[in-house]
């Protein structure tokens, strides 16, 4: 059972995990891993040369959403952050859409129709168009990131322009589930059809996730960067 309650440096992993399992994924994605007998968050951040401000406050985000952005905004690295976001899409493009399409694959009879195809294709279509919009992030604002963490200040972009797109990958995610909800061959492995639809459901939740935390963690961490190396070219140059 998940119950919303604020984490900090002296609570032990286990409690965390039991009060709330959608904090596991956070914990993989930066890089901590299981079998942590009595550790705290603390302890096991040290261990594993995790940022701990940070991942305490991606954890409360996600456990807490909105509430908790005020406390813990100041104190996230964005090399950490980065490392978090950059994580998550590894896990969503080479662990998570393989694993639901081998489920499609399997639970989907061939058939006269086409349907096996059609219904396969959609899915293709909607993960390449996560993947496109994920290396995106790789290459252009993740790039920029680094820039200002060089102390480079690069003319023509800012973080503001930032556009996902998020609203397009949510369509096209909805278009592909009723498609499989209306058109699925009735003898489909039913149980393993089920279980593929269930993931596409979890992986929607957590890009919602993931898009919250690009808007109200990453996206402010950096403009707070952007406004620091502004203000040191601008102290050089009026010391020049």
């Amino acid at each position: 059972m998940n119950m919303i309650r604020s984490y900090g440096p002296y609570d032990k992993m286990m409690d965390l995990i039991g009060s709330n399992y959608a904090l596991l994924q956070v914990m993989n994605r930066f890089g901590i891993p299981l079998g942590l007998g009595e550790q705290t968050v603390e302890e096991a951040c040290m261990n594993y040369g995790v940022h701990c401000p940070t991942f305490i406050a991606v954890m409360n985000f996600v456990s807490e959403g909105s509430s908790r952005l005020d406390e813990n905004m100041e104190n996230i690295s964005v090399p950490a952050l980065i490392g978090y976001l950059r994580n998550t899409h590894s896990y969503f493009l080479d662990f998570y859409f393989p694993l639901i399409k081998d489920k499609l694959t399997e639970a989907i009879p061939a058939s006269p129709d086409g349907m096996k195809t059609l219904i396969l294709k959609c899915f293709d279509d909607y993960a390449s168009l996560v993947r496109k919009h994920m290396e995106s992030e790789e290459d252009t604002v993740f790039a920029y990131a680094g820039s200002l963490l060089d102390g480079e200040c690069p003319d023509g972009y800012e973080i503001s322009t930032f556009s996902k797109h998020h609203d397009q990958v949510g369509e096209k995610l909805t278009e592909f589930k009723n498609i499989l909800i209306k058109y699925c061959p009735s003898n489909s492995d039913n149980n393993l059809l089920n279980s593929a639809l269930l993931d596409i459901y979890y992986s929607e939740e957590g890009l919602d996730t993931h898009c919250r935390v690009e808007d109200l963690l990453f996206v402010p961490a950096i403009q707070r960067l952007e406004k620091t190396v502004a203000e040191k070219r601008r102290t050089a140059e009026n010391g020049k």
